[in-house]
């Protein structure tokens, strides 16, 4: 047998299912005018020239004259009305789509929220649901729409990117592929007007294209890839028994409440988790029972679920029941297995601290071989 690896049941199933679907491959910059539609849409005309059945579901060429150059002869699929609070929009037709059965669609901007009344709520879900019905999809996406890189962005480059697509969507492509594009050479296209409207560049330029930015967020992209590349070549040897498991697997445990800090322990637990290649948990302490929360803190309950969802970790809630919050903490360690804790920075003084003592110290002494990781807020709760 030497080191050949017995697949199991689950493992077989899944390359079933990856034979069905489609081949997903995506294409990603590192901000806007990289040329990644205009590249997408070469692909197409050469997998047109050669007598493949390809369509455009969705296209943005945002004014760019060389972009809408290159639909060429690639035919367009229509897209479909929607009514929502007495205006038209226009949203590509999935179902239609699906009933078409072309072997490839080409649908630009993977981040974009559909409009309300739509059928799926994000276009990476109209994206999916064509693949899953065996449909070849060509689509892109900007490295800084990432869920887990939000506050990475922000704090980069002062804009809050609204739009954003989870993480699990590149373990789902078939092939990522990076469209590289120098700053400078960026911004020269950004001054010659290649990229926004005359009214928009010279804001652009000292804002999300100041160089500095487009550098940081280059080379994020680029880590970005590389860390998939090595993914791929990981779940390419466990698949084909060239080498065996090595050790345990890291288990990676946030601890949130509803301060202005949760969603940013939660993404940086979950970069953390990626990096290792393990399971995420979530745990909520709340200091009452859900009934008794006022609607605010249900509402943020709720959004920190769904980004736990979206970020395919677990979410826990566990009442206290009398007990303090540190042991709370400290069974669901010893009950999960976790290895690694990620916690808020304190909002009690140091004085509160000495008097009280630190959770964290307690948590340590009610473990064994545990890393706990505070982050520090870097928000002022002076409201």
């Amino acid at each position: 047998m030497g080191d050949e690896k017995r697949k199991t049941p689950e493992e077989l199933l899944k390359i079933i299912e990856r034979e069905q679907r489609g081949y997903l491959k995506i294409f990603i910059g590192a901000a806007p005018g990289v040329g990644k539609t205009y590249m997408m849409l070469c692909e197409g005309n050469e997998l047109l020239e050669k007598g493949i059945d390809i369509v455009i579901g969705l296209v943005e060429t945002h004014g760019r004259v060389e972009t809408a150059a290159q639909i060429g002869s690639l035919p367009v699929f229509p897209l479909k009305s929607v009514q929502y609070k007495g205006r038209e929009f226009q949203e590509m037709d999935v179902d239609g789509l699906l009933t078409r059965r072309p072997q490839y669609v080409i649908v630009d901007e993977l981040a974009h929220t559909n409009v309300p009344d739509s059928k799926n709520r994000k276009r990476y879900e109209d994206v999916m649901e064509l693949v899953k019905a065996g449909i070849h999809v060509i689509t892109a996406m900007n490295i800084q729409h990432l869920e887990s890189l939000n506050d990475t962005v922000e704090q980069l480059t002062g804009v809050k990117v609204r739009e954003r697509v989870p993480d699990w969507i590149l373990n789902e492509a078939t092939e990522v592929q990076l469209i590289d594009t120098p700053p400078e050479k960026l911004r020269a296209r950004l001054k010659a007007g290649l990229i926004y409207k005359p009214e928009k560049i010279e804001q652009s330029l000292k804002n999300f294209f100041r160089t500095g930015n487009l550098n940081a967020l280059r080379e994020i992209a680029l880590r970005e890839v590389a860390d998939d590349v090595d993914e791929r070549l990981e779940s390419y040897k466990q698949e084909n028994g060239i080498d065996g498991m090595k050790g345990a697997n890291e288990k990676i445990l946030v601890c949130v409440n509803y301060r202005p800090n949760a969603e940013r322990l939660i993404r940086r637990g979950w970069r953390i988790a990626s990096r290792l290649k393990c399971q995420l948990y979530i745990l909520n302490i709340p200091l009452y029972f859900v009934q008794e929360m006022d609607d605010a803190t249900r509402k943020q309950m709720r959004l920190l679920e769904n980004l736990a969802k979206d970020l395919n970790a677990e979410f826990h809630i566990r009442a206290s029941a009398g007990r303090k919050p540190e042991q709370v903490i400290i069974d669901f360690v010893n009950e999960k297995g976790i290895t690694q804790i990620v916690l808020g920075q304190s909002a009690r003084s140091r004085w509160e601290e000495i008097a009280k003592g630190s959770i964290v110290n307690r948590i340590m002494k009610g473990t064994k071989y545990v890393d706990i990781l505070i982050v520090a807020d870097g928000v002022d709760y002076r409201e």
